[in-house]
C-alpha cells in the first residue's frame, strides 16, 4: 500500500504541486529518497529518522522507499521533512491517510521534532488555494500563510502537535494573519532646499511610474531626493501587496508574518553582481529588481556599475518580469519597478566648473557616463541635471511643499489612472499603456502634435522616446486633473527628455 501527502517545489513565485508518496515493502532495512532530490532533501531521512525517534516511534526493520512525484523536477529546500515524515506516518497507520493526502505541508524538522520555519510559506499557500487543500506548516510561517484567506492554515509547533490533530487529540486552531507592518517614518520632502525642478520631476515620476535619471555634481542632494520617494507614492494594494510579499517570502524579508503595504525601496551597491541584481544563484532567488516589484529601484552612481549588469536590466524594463536561466531552471519573477538613478557629471564631479574640474575634462565626462548605453539611456522617461546647491538657498529657512502635499496630488493621479486602466490586463500606470491603448488615453490637442512633431525631428527623437514623452505628458494632466493634453503639458515632457 502507498500512502500519499503532498507539497510544493517552487519556480519562482509559483508553487508546483510535489505528490510524497511512501511504501514500506518486504527487504533490508533501508530508508530511500528518490525523485530528483537535492542534499538537503535526501538528508531529510536522518531528520525523519531522529524526530521520530525522539516521539518513541520505532520505524520496521523493512525498505521504506518515498518518491517525490513529478520525478524529473527538481525538489530543492528543507521544507520537504514534513510532509515526507506525514506520508511515512500514514503508511505506519499512525495518521489516517485520507486527511494527509488533502493537504499541502512544508516545514524543516529539527532533531526532537520541533518544525523550523521555511522560506515560501506565502506561495505555497496561494498554491494550496488554488487546489482546494488546507496547508500545513510550522507554527512561525503561520501568520504569513494565513493572509491567503482563501484556505485553511494549521500552524504546528512540532510534529507531535501535527500527530495530535489529524488523530483529534487536541485540534489545533486556524492560524490568524500577521500584522500590516507600520511603515516606518519616511525623510521629508520639505528638507530638500532649492531644487525645485528636480521635486517637480521626482512627483511626476512618481505619479505615473516614470523611469528618471538625475546627473549633477557631488552633494547636490540626489541621493536625498530619491530617499525622499517612499514618503510621497502611495500605499500597496492588496493585490500588489500580495505579489511584492510572495517574492519577499521567497527571500526570506517577511517580518515574523507582517504584511506591509509600503513601497519597496532598494538600493543595491554598485559592486552588486549580476545575480544580486537580476536574480540566480542557489535555487534561481530573486535578485534585487524582483524584489523592487511595485516599489523603487535605486541605483546611486549608475556608471560605477557593471556594464553587463546595467545592460541586463533593459529587457525587464519594457516587459515587467525577468526570467532567470540556468541549466537546471527557467524562472520567471515579475519586476515592475520605478528605475532611479544617480550620477556624477564626471570621475571628478566637477565637469562644469573650471576651476575644480580635473586636467581631463571634458573627455572625463564622456568617457564616465558613456558607461550607460544609448538603449540603456533611451528608456529613462525623465532626466535633468542636479545644479550645486547655493549657499544662499541652504541658509534660507526650508520653505518647500511636505510630502503629504506631494503625495495627495500623486494619490489622486494614481486613483484617475486605476480607474482608466480598469479591466485591462497588465495595466496599472501610465508608463504601461502602449499600442493603441496609449493612443486612446494620450492623443495631444492640435498644437500639441505640432510641437511634438517639430521636436521629434530637431531632436531625432527614437521611437521609444516619442511614446515615452506621450506617457510622461499624459501624467502630467493627470496631475493637473485635465482629462486632454495641452501643448504645455507635452512642453514640459520634452524639457524633461532633452538634458
Amino acid at each position: 500500500m502507498v500512502s500519499r501527502a503532498y507539497t510544493v517545489a517552487f519556480q519562482g513565485i509559483d508553487a508546483r504541486l510535489v505528490e510524497v508518496q511512501c511504501a514500506i515493502t518486504p527487504g533490508l532495512p533501508a530508508f530511500s529518497i528518490v525523485g530528483l532530490p537535492d542534499k538537503a532533501v535526501s538528508e531529510a531521512r536522518e531528520r525523519v529518522r531522529a524526530a521520530l525517534t525522539s516521539m518513541s516511534i520505532a520505524l520496521p526493520a523493512r525498505r521504506i522507499t518515498v518518491n517525490l512525484s513529478p520525478a524529473d523536477l527538481p525538489k530543492e529546500g528543507s521544507h520537504f521533512d514534513l510532509p515526507i515524515a506525514l506520508a511515512l506516518l500514514a503508511a505506519l497507520n499512525i495518521l489516517p491517510g485520507d486527511d494527509i493526502a488533502q493537504s499541502v505541508a512544508l516545514g524543516e524538522l529539527s532533531l526532537d521534532g520541533t518544525l523550523v520555519p521555511v522560506l515560501g510559506a506565502l506561495p505555497a499557500a496561494v498554491g494550496a488555494a488554488s487546489r482546494g487543500c488546507r496547508l500545513i506548516c510550522p507554527q512561525s510561517c503561520g501568520a504569513e500563510a494565513a493572509w491567503v484567506d482563501a484556505t485553511e492554515v494549521i500552524a504546528a509547533r512540532s510534529l507531535l502537535a501535527c500527530i495530535h490533530h489529524f488523530t483529534g487529540r487536541t485540534v489545533l486552531a486556524p492560524a490568524q494573519p500577521g500584522d500590516v507592518t507600520s511603515p516606518a517614518d519616511a525623510p521629508d520632502l520639505c528638507d530638500v532646499k532649492g531644487q525645485q525642478r528636480a521635486k517637480r520631476a521626482l512627483e511626476i515620476a512618481a505619479a505615473g511610474r516614470h523611469h528618471l535619471l538625475m546627473i549633477g555634481a557631488p552633494g547636490s542632494g540626489k541621493s536625498m531626493l530619491a530617499a525622499r520617494l517612499p514618503g510621497i507614492l502611495p500605499p500597496l494594494s492588496a493585490e500588489e501587496a500580495l505579489e511584492t510579499s510572495m517574492i519577499h517570502s521567497l527571500a526570506g524579508l517577511m517580518n515574523e508574518g507582517g504584511i506591509s503595504r509600503t513601497r519597496p525601496f532598494r538600493t543595491p551597491h554598485h559592486t552588486a553582481s549580476m545575480a544580486a541584481i537580476v536574480g540566480g544563484g542557489r535555487g534561481a532567488k530573486p535578485g534585487e529588481i524582483s524584489l523592487a516589484h511595485n516599489g523603487v529601484l535605486f541605483l546611486d552612481e549608475i556608471p560605477e556599475f557593471s556594464r553587463a549588469v546595467l545592460e541586463t536590466l533593459r529587457q525587464p524594463i519594457e516587459t515587467g518580469d525577468v526570467v532567470v536561466a540556468r541549466a537546471n531552471a527557467h524562472v520567471r519573477y515579475p519586476s515592475r519597478f520605478l528605475l532611479v538613478a544617480a550620477a556624477n557629471p564626471c570621475k571628478c564631479g566637477h565637469l562644469a566648473d573650471p576651476a575644480l574640474a580635473c586636467n581631463r575634462a571634458p573627455n572625463c565626462g564622456t568617457d564616465y557616463l558613456g558607461r550607460i548605453s544609448g538603449p540603456l539611456l533611451d528608456r529613462f522617461d525623465l532626466r535633468l541635471e542636479v545644479p550645486a546647491v547655493t549657499m544662499q538657498d541652504l541658509s534660507l529657512p526650508a520653505d518647500g511643499e511636505p510630502s503629504s502635499s506631494v503625495a495627495a496630488r500623486i494619490s489622486a493621479a494614481r486613483e484617475v489612472q486605476s480607474a482608466r486602466f480598469a479591466g485591462t490586463q497588465g495595466c496599472r500606470v501610465n508608463a504601461d499603456a502602449q499600442g493603441r491603448l496609449l493612443e486612446e488615453i494620450a492623443t495631444p490637442e492640435a498644437d500639441g502634435i505640432e510641437l511634438l512633431t517639430r521636436a521629434a525631428e530637431k531632436f531625432h527623437l527614437s521611437a521609444r522616446g516619442y511614446h515615452r514623452v506621450l506617457r510622461v505628458a499624459r501624467t502630467i494632466a493627470d496631475l493637473d486633473d485635465s482629462k486632454g493634453i495641452a501643448r504645455h503639458h507635452l512642453a514640459e515632457a520634452l524639457s524633461f527628455r532633452m538634458m
